[in-house]
């Protein structure tokens, strides 16, 4: 990945964001502007100077990271958090008008920078984020590789569905598959909703014994090298023979419904025509009240990250961007459907980067 140019590119947003410096604390932008993986950091960031604050147990890894990503920052240590607020005073002591990132400092922490800047705290909303947002090469290919690993890994262990495990046991196999094929980590919790659980989106995996007949809604993903995918996938336990004319239609109108969407993505197009495409499909079913969260989101370093997929967004997409898209359809007493793709965005269309069969 190319790290040394995100900095630069920073650098020029500070004036129109109203600030002379940004102090960068949350430790997601952290890495992603100096390759830092640690769980302390301060990055402040002047127009002619980055310096990167640290504690003592980060030292040497800091130093070499940096150096690996090709980031000409300075490296502070302050060995206490005493030490680290004086260091941090020295370095605002100049600034006239100190950037925060708004979105992630609490309120304590707003009144601890008062006490250390002598200049004006200034809120800046989402100054990295919007970088962020357009994934370079190095960062498609992580994602991708993450996603290949989560589509081996489902592969591997959908035919013991037939065996009855329970929703946990599903789960507990899938995530020691993705981290036996090569994953740092999994995503995010993974969800494994079957039967009438399936008609809560965000069930987690509980003793139920999945049943033929059942649709079983599995979402997860898994993380490398800080990049995340995910991928939801409703399996219909037995086959398609197997479910009720409800469970079936469910799941032609869900799948449809993503297609739509997936073919509305392309650079230039209004995020919110992509919501749009997905709920045409679904409303035409006679199901839109059951289909109760957005469309889809960013993915990166964040499990969710910008831009939000969804009806009242007023952006539109870029190329380099990598979202999802995910529609769902959620019936009490029937369960629920959800398929959900990750892609990135390209100049004519998209690239899928989620690869596992929907039928």
């Amino acid at each position: 990945m190319e790290l040394s140019g995100r900095l630069d590119r920073l650098k020029p947003r500070l004036d129109g964001a109203g600030c002379d410096v940004l102090v960068v604390t949350h430790l997601t932008n952290v890495r992603y502007l100096t390759g830092f993986t640690g769980s302390a950091a301060t990055l402040v960031v002047a127009p002619d100077r980055v310096v990167l604050l640290t504690d003592g147990r980060y030292e040497e890894q800091a130093a070499d990271e940096l150096a690996a990503a090709g980031v000409d920052a300075e490296i502070a240590v302050g060995r206490t958090q005493v030490a680290q607020g004086e260091a941090l005073q020295a370095l605002l002591a100049g600034a006239a008008r100190v950037g925060l990132e708004a979105s992630h400092v609490t309120w304590a922490e707003q009144r601890r920078f008062a006490e250390q800047a002598p200049g004006e705290l200034v809120a800046t909303v989402d100054l990295v984020e919007d970088l962020r947002a357009i994934k370079d090469p190095g960062e498609v290919a992580r994602i991708e590789a993450a996603a290949r690993i989560a589509d081996v890994a489902l592969a591997t262990v959908q035919p013991t569905l037939e065996d009855r495990p329970t929703e946990l046991g599903f789960a507990a196999a899938l995530e020691a598959e993705m981290r036996a094929g090569g994953a740092d980590d999994i995503s995010f919790d993974t969800i494994v909703a079957s039967g009438p659980n399936g008609s809560r989106p965000h069930h987690q995996p509980g003793p139920r014994r999945i049943e033929p007949g059942d649709l079983v809604v599995v979402d997860f993903g898994a993380l490398v090298d800080g990049y995340h995918s995910d991928m939801t996938r409703t399996i219909p336990v037995g086959g398609l023979d197997a479910l009720d004319a409800t469970q079936r239609r469910m799941l032609e109108v869900v799948t449809a419904a993503q297609a739509a969407g997936v073919a509305a993505v392309a650079a230039g197009a209004p995020v919110a025509g992509v919501d749009a495409a997905c709920r045409a499909v679904i409303d035409a079913a006679g199901w839109g009240e059951a289909f109760v969260h957005g469309t889809g989101h960013g993915v990166g370093l964040d499990i969710h990250e910008a831009p939000g997929v969804n009806g009242t967004s007023a952006a539109s997409l870029a190329a380099g961007q990598v979202v999802t898209v995910e529609p769902g359809v959620y019936l009490p007493g029937h369960g629920g459907v959800r398929v959900e793709d990750t892609v990135v965005v390209t100049s004519d269309g998209c690239h899928p980067l989620t690869c596992a069969p929907k039928h």
